[in-house]
């Protein structure tokens, strides 16, 4: 059974690059904003769904390269990133929310018939923390079907498209194994959010759980050892090898 997957890019990250690993200096960095797609023969898959409307800019309004914070485009988003590659956002049947911070489900609005998936305890922290910053429900909770899991879950029963616990950033983060011709890819989004924090095994300060972080962590470390390709969660650097809206190998 084959399976395809792309990645877009749906919304700028800008930071220094101590907040991905505490202590680092430098200038700012412009990182990616990622959301995927999974095609599999039973139904359309996407991991995270990037910024949406809240932090939409125009071309005039891009805050500068200097600054700390979230951006995108409206032709960035994922509906648009979507319709660009020709793929309806109305056809998508599952979104899988690695987590429910803006920048990871930000879209979930522009994809109507999605059900969503998420840990049960990263759903009950959105709903108990009061902080808009963090969790909106407008776009955690759009009205979508939400089906809330404990732990591992097989999407399809066949073993393809894995959802594996990741936690530390959230109480409930969540990352995606997908089996492709090749080998395995683990979509992590922010449980690591780039190669140098996994080489260094190094947590960032803005975390939920850092004990619990550095256990994913060294979890990932054994998968990248045993032949598992790793994607980031926000790293410019990988981002830049990463061939976006084309199957990826």
């Amino acid at each position: 059974m084959t399976l395809r997957l792309y990645a877009f890019n749906c919304g700028w990250f800008q930071c220094r690059p101590g907040f991905f690993i505490d202590g680092e200096e430098g200038d700012y960095i412009r990182s990616p904003v990622p959301a995927y797609l999974i095609e599999h023969p039973k139904g359309k898959v996407l991991f995270d769904t990037g910024l949406g409307e809240r932090y939409r800019k125009t071309p005039e309004t891009m805050m500068p390269e200097n600054k700390f914070g979230l951006q995108t485009l409206a032709d960035m988003e994922i509906a648009a990133r979507l319709r660009g590659a020709d793929i309806d956002p109305a056809s998508i049947n599952w979104i899988v929310n690695s987590h429910l911070h803006a920048d990871h489900c930000g879209g979930n609005p522009q994809i109507p018939n999605a059900t969503i998936i998420v840990q049960r305890r990263e759903f009950e922290a959105a709903e108990e923390t009061d902080n808009p910053a963090l969790y909106h429900a407008s776009e955690y909770d759009p009205g979508h079907p939400v089906k809330k899991i404990d732990g591992e879950y097989d999407l399809f029963g066949d073993g393809t498209i894995r959802i594996i616990p990741t936690y530390g950033h959230t109480p409930g983060h969540q990352s995606v194994i997908v089996t492709l011709p090749k080998g395995e890819v683990l979509l992590a989004a922010d449980c690591c959010y780039t190669e140098a924090n996994l080489q260094r095994r190094a947590m960032p300060q803005f975390s939920w759980d850092i004990g619990e972080g550095l256990k994913t962590l060294d979890r990932l470390k054994d998968m990248e050892a045993k032949g598992v390709r790793i994607l980031f969660g926000h790293d410019a650097r990988q981002w830049k090898s990463v061939r976006e809206a084309e199957a990826l190998d």
